[in-house]
């Protein structure tokens, strides 16, 4: 499980962290939720992971594939303002004790995951909900129009 691989946006990934975005989907699935990989947050930052809810409610999942992985990476918190609830998600090869307490946390592998540890629910305001909701709307439809019509006029911006 090591390796680049090219995700939707062209920015290299390790073909680890893919394979566990593949089962956080799948998992988020059975929750009744969709995910999207590899969403910029309006403040710039870039979401392993958004996930949204029947209801509205959005998820954010970091995915840390190794122990380097989260220890060069400190911006998580940049994170909290975009959703009720806030996860680190990795894999059997990463000891769950590095990741913060205030933290959800996730066990997943390239099949499904599991909720280990659930984070406090702190809901988004109404106005920050809605435009984020527009903003993953219009996300998962500029790739699904990409993947439909390669050649088609894609905002760049997505």
């Amino acid at each position: 499980m090591t390796g680049a691989v090219e995700p939707l946006d062209g920015v290299a990934r390790d073909a680890t962290a893919r394979l566990l975005a593949r089962g956080l989907c799948r998992h988020f699935v059975r929750l009744g939720m969709t995910a999207i990989p590899e969403v910029v947050l309006p403040n710039g930052r870039r979401a392993d992971l958004a996930a949204l809810g029947r209801k509205g409610e959005i998820w954010i999942v970091e995915i840390k594939s190794s122990v380097e992985d989260f220890r060069t990476d400190a911006k998580w918190r940049d994170y909290l303002p975009f959703c009720d609830r806030f996860f680190f998600a990795t894999h059997l090869g990463v000891p769950p004790e590095i990741f913060p307490e205030e933290a959800g946390f996730i066990l997943c592998d390239g099949f499904g995951a599991e909720v280990i540890r659930q984070h406090e629910r702190v809901p988004l305001a109404g106005a920050t909900r809605k435009a984020f909701t527009i903003e993953l709307a219009r996300l998962a439809s500029a790739r699904l129009m990409a993947l439909t019509d390669p050649e088609g006029l894609i905002p760049a911006r997505f």
